[in-house]
């Protein structure tokens, strides 16, 4: 849903610089994000107990894909089918089920985007607290319910298939991940798309890869902010909830699982603002944030530590502490960049014309994308501090 733009205003300008060292970098990125993500599974699996002997990878690494049957073993039809089905549903229920529709920043033709947030995420955009979560967000909240009331009534082992067949879903991902990013590059060429600034190079490994589209839509369904904001982040969860069911399976039931398992599960979101969306959104959004970030329960599955009351009350403590400065210096942000600036925050104006703040949580340490020439001199006598107040 889009509010109606400026009719002036070029939608299409050609992309005068690169990122990622051009071409050859995004190509480098393509591909190894995807190897990078399989890799982690293979090199951190139970069978090497996250102690792979470093000498012997280059032979194990050639010796699997010149193997068809380990090509083969990636694919897991089953994952692949209750993958779609997971993905189905976010669809389903970001149109059936009910929302806000939340104003976005004004585009550069003038008009504005507008996102449905009936996800897990409203806190993550507004700056709500917590406990929000799980009274706004029906997409969540369903799928969360009837996860636990399936784990109730038939036990843990009933949700472990995510542990059983990862290798299976991160296959699942990366194919959807691909397929949009195809879908997307090819449909940005239609007439009348707002394309985004850095991904009209015209060199077609690039701009795939950083998105020529800047907000690619079917009618009033986002497909970047919904990826972003829904199948990976709450996937995440779940593969979480799997790795404790799957180590309750071990240890005889839910009550015996480490104290370490219930710190895994972190929830971060980027930025929707700027970037198009092509091959390094969709990969991130839809492979790397559920499969990587979950790595850790995965590890805990057959690596059980317990903590203990103290180290997981430190923990705690130290999560706790950096979401609310996650949250409050994001807040400050997003205030600051549509205009309202609450807080009366400070700032500074580049000689490009963008606007830096320079106190509140952004003048306790200096942000490190801050990097221009004099500006980051006046910058930094503005914010003295590189990372902790007082000391660095």
């Amino acid at each position: 849903m889009a509010s109606k733009d400026a009719p002036d205003v070029e939608l299409a300008p050609r992309t005068t610089s690169y990122d990622f060292l051009g071409p050859p970098g995004a190509l480098f990125v393509t591909l190894t994000v995807p190897a990078i993500t399989y890799g982690l599974y293979f090199g951190c699996s139970e069978a090497n107990g996250c102690t792979p002997n470093l000498f012997t990878i280059p032979d194990q690494i050639v010796a699997s894909m010149s193997d068809p049957d380990w090509w083969v073993s990636l694919w897991d039809t089953q994952a692949f089918l209750v993958y779609l089905a997971w993905y189905a549903y976010t669809v389903v229920a970001w149109f059936v089920l009910p929302g806000d529709w939340i104003q976005g920043t004004t585009l550069r033709t003038g008009g504005k985007k507008y996102y449905k947030l009936n996800g897990m995420t409203r806190s993550l955009v507004l700056g709500h607290v917590l406990l929000q979560w799980f009274l706004a967000f029906p997409t969540a909240l369903l799928v969360l319910g009837l996860t636990v009331g399936t784990i109730y009534r038939f036990g843990p082992s009933s949700f472990t298939l995510l542990y059983e067949k990862w290798i299976g879903f991160v296959t699942a991902s990366v194919v959807m991940a691909t397929a949009q990013a195809i879908y997307c590059y090819a449909f940005s060429f239609r007439k009348g798309k707002l394309l985004a600034l850095g991904g009209n190079s015209g060199n077609f490994i690039y701009d795939f890869f950083i998105g020529r589209e800047l907000n690619p839509s079917i009618g009033s369904f986002d497909i970047k902010s919904f990826n972003e904001l829904r199948p990976g982040l709450i996937l995440w969860l779940l593969i979480d909830i799997s790795m404790a069911c799957e180590q309750a399976v071990r240890r005889g039931g839910m009550s015996e699982i480490t104290d370490s398992m219930w710190l895994s599960a972190i929830f971060t979101t980027m930025d929707i603002t700027t970037d198009g969306f092509g091959f390094m959104l969709a990969i991130g959004d839809l492979s790397w944030v559920p499969f990587v970030y979950s790595l850790q329960a995965r590890y805990l599955v057959f690596k059980q530590i317990e903590l203990g009351p103290v180290w997981t009350a430190v923990i705690f403590l130290a999560n706790a502490t950096g979401y609310y400065i996650f949250r409050g210096a994001n807040g400050e942000k997003n205030d600051f960049r549509s205009g309202s600036n609450p807080k009366n925050l400070k700032y500074m104006t580049t000689a490009s014309g963008s606007k830096l703040l320079t106190s509140g949580w952004w003048g306790w340490s200096r942000h490190p994308n801050y990097l221009y020439g004099k500006d980051w001199d006046t910058y930094k006598k503005l914010v003295p501090y590189r990372i902790v107040p007082y000391i660095y």
